[in-house]
């Protein structure tokens, strides 16, 4: 998605460990326009699917999610939270995640409540790496009895493991940037 590709050229920030920082347009300060484009392209991706509900990931996948569900008649978004709150009641599917980012494990868990087997879900979240978020995601899927269409990722780290994983296990991944590699602190996509 080039349009992509050119803000995060552009706004985008390589910080040390190969983390890209792009806060202030995708997942502290937000887009809309751009957002909009994203959950354009998804449901082109992903048109006939028959997609009724978009699954992600606290917190920073929620936003992206909602732009997605827009293109897809606005499908409800289910995202699955990070810790235990007091308003998640009832029986809970969880799965567990180590977070790439913050070098934690954490259980995720979303309500038996809003995945079903009759759903088909399209999972969505901002970034892929090491491919953990979306392995937890999909184990609650399953657990659900629901059918994952695929997975839309914004940005992928094409350097590491995550994406190739997925496609190796069979699962639909669409990313709308692959990052080939950091070079000199710039960001060089992969073809």
């Amino acid at each position: 998605m080039e349009i992509l590709k050119q803000r995060i050229l552009k706004d985008g920030n390589v910080k040390e460990g190969n983390v890209l920082k792009v806060d202030s347009f995708l997942n502290h300060q937000m887009d809309i326009r751009l957002l909009d484009e994203i959950g354009k392209e998804f449901r082109r991706r992903f048109d006939g699917e028959g997609v009724n509900k978009i699954l992600t990931i606290e917190a920073s996948g929620i936003g992206i999610a909602v732009a997605v569900a827009q293109h897809f008649d606005y499908a409800p978004v289910v995202f699955a939270k990070k810790s235990k709150s007091k308003n998640l009641d009832g029986e809970l599917y969880t799965s567990k995640v180590t977070s790439f980012t913050r070098g934690t494990t954490f259980d995720v868990q979303v309500s038996k409540k809003y995945l079903n087997p009759g759903d088909r879900v399209l999972i969505i979240d901002d970034f892929l790496a090491k491919g953990q978020a979306l392995m937890g995601l999909l184990d609650i899927v399953a657990q659900s009895g629901a059918t994952t269409v695929g997975c839309g990722i914004v940005i992928e780290k094409g350097f590491q493991e995550g994406g190739q994983m997925l496609r190796e296990k069979g699962i639909r991944l669409e990313s709308l940037a692959i990052i080939d590699h950091f070079e000199d602190g710039h960001v060089v996509f992969r073809n």
